[in-house]
């Protein structure tokens, strides 16, 4: 299994120190304590996985940019909005949910809320991430949470991108959104699991 290249560091680090502790060490503290370090590891390269996926293909079709569960389903005067929270447990890159082209990415440095707070998707560290195609442009924000301390962008104005290209990682649990033009058709509704680059969560109206 592939993991991003971002969770290195995090599985080499603690696994090197473990192993020294199993073999350098003395007593059974230092045997426990090389014991977790490997856990740790073990933890993160199921973190920060990259599992092998079948990209879901079709017209007009907008896929979820992550994996996690909806928390909110929205809209306003001029966009549709979709939520997803990413436990510690969920994959943690995230993927162009259409066909376009990166007209900017932005960082906005914040605070580092709870993902699950109303206020969390406003006032937390968060890159911004805003794809155009024919049919209008859609944002994608990573958004930092309580244990998330960095969100990484893979991408840069002037990418074009297929649906389902990976586009960034978030370190540790998060919060996702995507902002849609109002003409298209939300396929998913609050609680619902999503997988990114598979499940469909919305289609343009025709």
């Amino acid at each position: 299994m592939q993991i991003v290249k971002e969770g290195h560091t995090f599985v080499i680090v603690p696994l090197i120190l473990g192993l020294i502790l199993f073999i350098a060490g003395r007593g059974a503290g230092s045997i426990v304590s090389g014991i977790l370090c490997v856990l740790v590891s073990l933890f993160c390269v199921y973190f920060f996985r990259d599992p092998a996926i079948e990209i879901t293909k079709g017209d007009g079709l907008i896929l979820s940019p992550c994996n996690g569960t909806v928390l909110e389903v929205s809209e306003n005067e001029s966009e549709k909005i979709i939520r997803v929270f990413l436990s510690v447990l969920d994959v943690h890159l995230q993927r162009s949910p259409i066909i376009g082209k990166v007209v900017s990415v932005e960082y906005r440095p914040g605070k580092f809320l709870k993902a699950m707070e109303p206020q969390a998707h406003i006032v937390n560290e968060q890159n911004i991430i805003t794809i155009e195609n024919e049919n209008g442009k859609y944002v994608v924000k990573q958004i930092a949470g309580i244990l998330a301390r960095r969100c990484v962008s893979w991408v840069k104005p002037g990418d074009f991108l297929q649906s389902g290209d990976k586009i960034g990682v978030i370190k540790f649990s998060s919060q996702v959104d995507l902002h849609m033009p109002k003409n298209i058709y939300i396929k998913i509704k609050q609680g619902d699991k999503v997988v990114s680059g598979v499940t469909i969560v919305a289609a343009l109206q025709i």
